[in-house]
């Protein structure tokens, strides 16, 4: 009966509408490449990343159900998600604790704070499988207290991305895309899109792209052969491909980005940017589409990256 009350009057704020429908940048391919290459510019979501739908998601879900706001949403986060959960969350008058790694970038923080999350550091050592620990246990010490939205293993992750991003690539590109890209974290990005758009076409081949190793600079993303806690999402059966791209690679796309088409992407953009001129090297004609997953002013505390040196 609970749940049956607060779904009767459940109503979602307006700003949650904003979230979703980014432009599609098409961008200029170097050499004499006959492709397409397009940039999903998804750090224009109101909360500045592709999160912003998978939060959404799982935010709609929890208050349906009547899990929230009853609750606090707890969930581990290396910033973007979070920062989804706390802008989205504010609006809807639900209140968000997340668990962050200390290696998170300061803009990142500094963002969830102003949202007025609660903020628990863990250890920069342990990454998001340490924040993920943190969250667990939180969980189960006080399950009154706390929803725990668990991005790694909610379904509504991946089903955000099934029903508006696949369909918003498909429908920009008049189905014509041959790859999509996308870097891969919770995995929620590449399982949702990738499923969808393999109905669409099997024939479009998916590329997800993981850092070369376990220590990286590539916040958000994981390098899937190590992590001791692979996403619960993740179905190593749907990419067609998984490209290992180096930090320095990633950095240095996004800075070619910035400098040469005035897009200011993070290093995970600039990694899949790295996978997306790998695909066209080898496959001239072909047309890709990447995920440009959040801003690169959320980076700027690392000035070194964007120099070069």
């Amino acid at each position: 009966m609970t749940a049956v009350r607060r779904l009767s009057t459940y109503r979602e704020p307006e700003l949650w509408q904003a979230v979703g429908n980014t432009p599609l940048l098409p961008l200029e391919l170097p050499g004499n490449a006959r492709g397409r290459l397009w940039l999903k510019a998804e750090w224009l979501n109101p909360g500045g990343s592709v999160k912003d739908r998978a939060a959404r998601a799982i935010l709609r879900d929890a208050l349906e159900r009547g899990e929230l706001p009853g609750k606090r949403l707890l969930d581990a986060s290396s910033g973007n998600t979070g920062i989804a959960y706390a802008m989205l969350g504010a609006a809807a008058g639900v209140h968000v604790t997340i668990c962050l790694p200390a290696n998170a970038s300061p803009e990142r923080r500094a963002l969830l704070e102003v949202y007025g999350a609660e903020v628990l550091v863990t250890d920069r050592l342990e990454g998001t499988d340490g924040a993920v620990r943190q969250a667990r246990e939180l969980a189960a010490a006080e399950p009154g207290r706390y929803f725990y939205a668990d991005q790694y293993s909610n379904p509504a992750n991946p089903r955000a991305h099934r029903e508006t991003t696949g369909p918003e690539l498909w429908n920009g590109t008049g189905g014509r895309l041959t790859h999509f890209v996308a870097a891969m974290g919770t995995t929620g990005t590449m399982m949702g899109t990738g499923g969808y758009l393999k109905e669409r076409n099997p024939a479009i081949r998916l590329v997800g792209v993981q850092p070369d190793g376990p220590y990286h600079g590539l916040e958000g993303l994981k390098h899937l052969a190590t992590t001791p806690h692979p996403p619960a999402l993740y179905d190593p059966g749907l990419p067609d491909e998984v490209a290992e791209i180096p930090t320095e690679r990633a950095d240095a796309a996004a800075r070619r980005l910035a400098r040469g088409a005035g897009l200011l992407v993070g290093w995970s953009a600039g990694a899949a940017l790295a996978a997306a001129a790998d695909v066209l090297r080898r496959e001239p004609e072909a047309a890709v589409v990447v995920v440009g997953c959040d801003p690169g002013a959320r980076y700027l505390s690392e000035p070194h990256r964007w120099s070069g040196e």
